[in-house]
C-alpha cells in the first residue's frame, strides 16, 4: 500500500471503539471480539482498493496478466478512484450485516 494513511486512521477509530466497549462493558473477551471483527471489517474494506480486487468479480479466481497490470496502471491517472461492482457490494452487505449482528448481540449481553 504506497499510503497507509487511511489504514492508519482507519485502526485508530478502531482503537477507540475498543476503548469504549471496554470501559461500558468491563470485558476483555468483548474487548477482543471487537478487535477481531473491526480488523476484518477494515480488511474488508481497504481490501478491494488493490488492483487484483478492483476488477469483476468473476475475474478474481484468475492471476493478473502484464496487460491488467499495465491498463489498471494507465487507469490510475484518471479521476475516478473507485468503481462499484453491484456483486461486491451485495456479498459485503450481507457479510458485513450478518457480522455486525454477531457483534452486538454478543457485546450486548
Amino acid at each position: 500500500m504506497a499510503n497507509d494513511a487511511v489504514l492508519r486512521s482507519c485502526l485508530i477509530c478502531l482503537a477507540a471503539i475498543i476503548l469504549v466497549v471496554g470501559i461500558c462493558t468491563q470485558s476483555f473477551k468483548k474487548m477482543v471480539a471487537t478487535y477481531v471483527v473491526g480488523v476484518l471489517g477494515i480488511a474488508g474494506v481497504i481490501l478491494p482498493d488493490w488492483a487484483y480486487f478492483n476488477r469483476d468479480f468473476s475475474r478474481w479466481t484468475s492471476p493478473m496478466t502484464a496487460e491488467e497490470r499495465a491498463a489498471q496502471i494507465a487507469q490510475r491517472s484518471g479521476s475516478k478512484r473507485f468503481r462499484i461492482y453491484y456483486m461486491r457490494v451485495a456479498i459485503y452487505t450481507t457479510v458485513y450485516a450478518l457480522a455486525l449482528n454477531k457483534w452486538w448481540t454478543f457485546v450486548s449481553n
